[in-house]
């Protein structure tokens, strides 16, 4: 009979332990906060919302801060000396053109989810120029991966009515 109240004291107590723990453990739980996502799981802005913020800083601060921006996106692009020959080069063409007055989607080409081509026509007073974008998104977010400009638009469109371009 001892030995019987014995076991049913060390059963109590290991009971008592038990709820004790488990009580811990659920206020424990319900102390905790909950879980936030990660930044890399917020969803990504879309591509051209990167390209709509290179043209708002081109409009309002002018062509440096603009392809700062732009190239910024990307950690890895280390050229800046390319990039202030590149910034030269483009202000030079821009005063020649006189004021910016908008952009007019040209073309847009996507090579997959994670690669796509924008390409704009940048009208000035003078004359429009051509801006072309691709981003690439390796993770979650767009990043710059090459910019073209040119003002070859008008000869284009003069081979593109030649006879000799025609196909049967």
């Amino acid at each position: 009979m001892k030995n019987n109240a014995y076991c049913v004291r060390i059963a109590a107590l290991l009971f008592s332990a038990i709820v004790c723990c488990s009580g811990l453990g659920a206020s424990a739980q319900t102390a905790a906060k909950p879980a936030v996502k990660p930044a890399s799981a917020q969803p990504a802005k879309p591509a051209s919302a990167v390209i709509d913020e290179f043209f708002k800083k081109y409009k309002e601060e002018g062509t440096g801060p603009a392809l700062d921006y732009f190239f910024g996106t990307n950690k890895y692009f280390v050229n800046p000396g390319g990039l202030a020959q590149l910034k030269v080069k483009l202000d030079s063409v821009r005063q020649s053109l006189g004021d910016y007055l908008g952009k007019e989607l040209v073309a847009q080409k996507s090579a997959s989810g994670s690669l796509v081509l924008y390409s704009y026509l940048v009208k000035h007073e003078v004359q429009p120029i051509r801006f072309t974008f691709i981003l690439y998104k390796p993770h979650n977010e767009w990043v710059f991966y090459r910019f073209l400009y040119d003002d070859r638009m008008d000869q284009e469109m003069e081979e593109a009515v030649k006879i000799n371009n025609k196909r049967p």
